[in-house]
């Protein structure tokens, strides 16, 4: 049973290591390039849709330039557009095109972004197509001695590939004809509110699981009590072996430890390695499937006996016979998630696993006291900060957002993640929490209500309801915070450790019952947990 729950603790590491809401980019900010009168413009993602011969054909994506005319924003108020093919090529020198109108399309190179675009614009051109000489997009600038610069028309970067099969198109004498527009996401999308919704109710089951699951306990062994101590001792190693109390040496390894495997991830950031998170991920998600398949089963009576019933499984000790029963159900549907994740709905799927394995967690990972909490929450704020901003420094990028988005990979990104399809964004994406912005603060928001319920104390009273309530808001200001950063990855732990931790502090020092829930927390009278040692990984 040891090694059943170091599996267990391990998976919370792996999934605590990820604490990010993104939305992805769509408006790019650059501190290098400095803005001056005429260029000014944020870097936007542009969508270029084409016809060719009149059939509609490939939507493109570019990026806007730092200068030039601002494209509209929604696309029944965009023009269509005939593409010319610039002669000379480079844009560099003026056009033998005859233009009205039109927008051209150019290689990039021999002279200054700006130059082609005031070629063009002299020419009679409506807007620039620029192919960039890479698969990835480059933001235009301005050159550094350009002080005052005045471009009427639109500039926009393409990817080589595109440039290229517009270029083929023309040079095959097609008629091709594009569009130009920036959609705005919405200020919020529906996929944010349910995705709320999912890591609210997330935490608010796994609570009353292990709340519930502390109470039965405490009642067993009062009623023991009253039996001898001989028997009490003799039985209390068996309720308390499925539970994981962290010390305060484990939440201070937790940020080096999760540090170490985000920077490994980092650094062998590849399609083989993100095939290895997947398959502990089904691990993972199979283990807190069947558990919280056999609980729930078990509150009917007619899967109790099976529920109730143990056989001897070798490395895994003894097993329920219901556990046993609809272990092959959540194994095929891990099985059929990770062959068919690729396809449009799996996210349905990942999150099933994905909140299965969270409230697993929950329910055997205990935080006994309030000091141990402030120490695991604290650690976590500042680590979560560090890879996502302080990161930057060092390895010229975001770290956490890198590791997030599965960059270098070939995949969307790492499994360890909750997310829901935008569904009215232009852009599509998905909105995203990670599971260690709920696991974290889930520990302290179920221990709150153990606490409470073994305290006997009603639900304004306690601190539950107040936790609750104080996560929600945190993870609300995350998301409102993620939109006015136009979709910019952000620690979600930077506004949900405050609220939280914050509130629980602020009540115990108003009640006077600080130092009982710092130092005590859980009475001990009511079960005697192992200790979580963090040589035994």
């Amino acid at each position: 049973m040891d090694t059943y729950i170091k599996i267990y603790v391990l998976i919370a590491l792996l999934a605590s290591s990820f604490c990010l809401g993104s939305a992805g980019d769509i408006v790019h900010h650059d501190d290098v390039a400095p803005k001056r009168p005429g260029c000014e413009n944020n870097f936007v993602l542009v969508k270029v849709p084409t016809w060719i011969n009149g059939v509609e054909d490939i939507e493109y994506v570019g990026v806007g330039a730092r200068f030039g005319l601002t494209l509209e924003s929604k696309e029944k108020h965009a023009n269509l557009f005939i593409l010319a093919l610039a002669d000379p090529p480079d844009c560099c020198s003026k056009l033998k095109n005859k233009l009205s109108g039109e927008v051209i399309l150019a290689h990039r190179g021999n002279c200054s972004f700006t130059t082609k675009a005031n070629v063009a614009e002299d020419a009679g051109a409506s807007a620039i197509l620029i192919i960039n000489n890479r698969t990835e997009l480059f933001k235009m600038v301005c050159e550094v001695n350009e002080t005052d610069v005045k471009i009427g028309i639109a500039s926009v970067m393409l990817p080589q590939d595109a440039g290229a099969s517009l270029e083929k198109y023309l040079t095959s004498s097609s008629s091709v004809k594009v569009q130009l527009y920036s959609p705005r996401r919405p200020v919020v999308d529906v996929a944010e509110v349910f995705l709320w919704l999912m890591a609210v109710g997330t935490i608010l089951c796994a609570s009353y699981w292990s709340a519930w699951s502390a109470r039965e306990v405490a009642i067993e062994q009062d009623k023991l009590l009253k039996d001898g101590l001989d028997e009490l001792i003799h039985v209390d190693g068996v309720h308390s072996s499925g539970i994981v109390n962290i010390n305060t040496a484990s939440a201070i390894l937790f940020v080096v430890i999760a540090s170490c495997f985000l920077v490994m991830l980092y650094k062998l950031m590849s399609y083989w390695f993100i095939e290895v998170l997947v398959v502990l991920f089904c691990i993972g998600g199979v283990e807190g499937l069947q558990t919280c398949l056999a609980a729930l089963l078990s509150c009917f009576r007619w899967f109790q006996p099976a529920g109730e019933s143990f056989v001897e499984v070798p490395f895994f000790g003894a097993v329920s016979y219901l556990t046993l029963a609809v272990s092959p159900c959540c194994i095929a549907f891990a099985v059929v998630w990770a062959i068919f994740r690729y396809i449009s709905f799996a996210w349905i799927g990942q999150d099933i696993l994905g909140v299965a394995l969270i409230i697993t967690v929950l329910q055997i990972v205990h935080v006994p006291n309030l000091k141990v909490g402030t120490i695991l929450l604290s650690c976590a704020f500042l680590y979560d900060i560090f890879w996502v901003f302080v990161s930057k420094w060092w390895f010229k990028e975001s770290v956490m957002i890198v590791v997030a988005r599965g960059d270098k990979s070939g995949e969307d990104g790492i499994p360890m993640l909750l997310k829901i399809p935008r569904m009215f964004d232009p852009w599509g994406g998905y909105s995203i929490i990670g599971f260690g912005d709920i696991i974290l603060p889930g520990l302290l928001v179920a221990f709150s209500l153990r606490y409470d319920w073994l305290a006997k104390k009603s639900l304004r009273a306690g601190y539950f309801l107040w936790a609750m309530t104080a996560y929600g808001l945190g993870l609300l200001i995350t998301y409102v915070a993620l939109n006015m950063m136009d979709g910019h990855g952000q620690p979600a732990l930077l506004y949900i450790v405050p609220f939280t931790l914050g509130t629980f502090l602020t009540l115990g020092k108003q009640r006077g019952e600080l130092e009982t829930l710092w130092t005590m927390g859980e009475p001990e009278r009511h079960c005697r947990h192992i200790q979580f040692q963090p040589s035994g990984f």
